[in-house]
């Protein structure tokens, strides 16, 4: 076992705080969102209110990506392990799910044509307002 002083020779005690540091970053705006979230008059999801700081942050240019690549690509990288506990969750409810699957199943095309159908509108809208943009831009 190599000594303390010397773990950061080879860069693994450098590396090591870089994502630690990086995790605080990423879980103190989601403690400060949760907090907003709180105080607010009427209720709003703090990791929604943590989504939308981290944004304007970003945007902002007060947080650099840089600032928590490492962490956020771990993340990124590692999502399907998170969403283990919900699947588990789900398998405790199988009876209910048995006694109304056509529900959920109308429920799910449903939804998956209404997304499809604001995404692709979406798409039509930005590219006419580009469009416009450019005109004016070269007018």
């Amino acid at each position: 076992m190599k000594a303390l002083h010397t773990i950061g020779s080879d860069g693994v005690w450098y590396l090591s705080m870089k994502i630690l540091i990086q995790l605080g970053l990423l879980f103190g705006v989601c403690i400060l969102g949760d907090l907003i979230s709180a105080v607010l008059p009427f209720a709003f999801p703090g990791s929604v209110v943590s989504m939308l700081l981290m944004l304007m942050l970003l945007l902002s240019g007060l947080m650099k990506e840089s600032a928590i690549e490492e962490s956020a690509n771990f993340f990124l990288k590692n999502m399907t392990f998170f969403f283990i506990p919900f699947g588990v969750g789900i398998l405790r409810y199988a009876a209910l799910i048995r006694s109304i699957w056509w529900q959920l199943l109308v429920v799910n095309l449903v939804s998956l044509l209404v997304c499809f159908a604001a995404s692709s509108w979406t798409v039509v809208l930005v590219t006419r307002l580009q469009g416009v943009w450019r005109r004016r831009r070269n007018a």
